[in-house]
């Protein structure tokens, strides 16, 4: 039973080779060449029309859209950089402007506070010199008075030495009178 059974799978593995044919692969086979050339072309045609048709019209509508959102973009971006340099150039010409107006309240306010030490000099300098002359006025009056009290104290000083050398009571007015001559030289 064994040389049975193997008989009919020689007997059917041999006739599935024979319908499939000897040939090798089909696409190079030289019988079907010709009918697989016909049916490429048609397949290329067909893919080739259907790409035409719906798929190229969507990608070249993509790629204008983003050709025209890229020269907006770039529109935007120049038009901002003009802005931007504009802005640029109106803020260093007011930081241009504010350091002038800085620097000429300072040299204002310079001007101002010289003035203002000069006449306060002026006037310290005026109550100064009227001090020193009340001062003056007060130191002359005192040594006049000084001295004057200084011929009273001469006086009696004198009236007292006679008084007690034994030459009696003297008078102010002659003691004055001797005086006098002395405080004259």
């Amino acid at each position: 039973m064994a040389g049975t059974a193997s008989t009919p799978n020689k007997t059917s593995t041999g006739h599935a080779a024979d319908s499939h044919g000897t040939g090798g692969f089909p696409p190079f086979n030289p019988d079907t060449f010709s009918s697989q050339l016909i049916w490429f072309a048609i397949a290329f045609s067909a893919l080739y029309l259907l790409l035409k048709r719906m798929a190229l019209p969507r990608i070249a509508s993509v790629i204008d859209e983003r050709r025209d959102r890229i020269v907006r973009d770039l529109d935007a971006a120049e038009r901002l950089k003009g802005e931007t340099e504009k802005a640029l150039s109106g803020y260093e010409q007011a930081l241009a402007d504010a350091k002038g107006k800085a620097s000429g309240i300072a040299k204002e306010a310079q001007a101002k506070l010289m003035a203002d030490v000069e006449r306060e000099k002026t006037s310290v300098d005026t109550q100064i010199a009227a001090k020193i002359t009340e001062a003056e006025t007060r130191i002359a009056s005192m040594k006049s008075r000084a001295l004057a009290q200084v011929n009273d104290i001469a006086t009696e000083t004198a009236g007292a030495i006679v008084a007690q050398l034994g030459g009696g009571q003297v008078s102010a007015d002659e003691i004055r009178r001797a005086l006098m001559p002395t405080a004259g030289e």
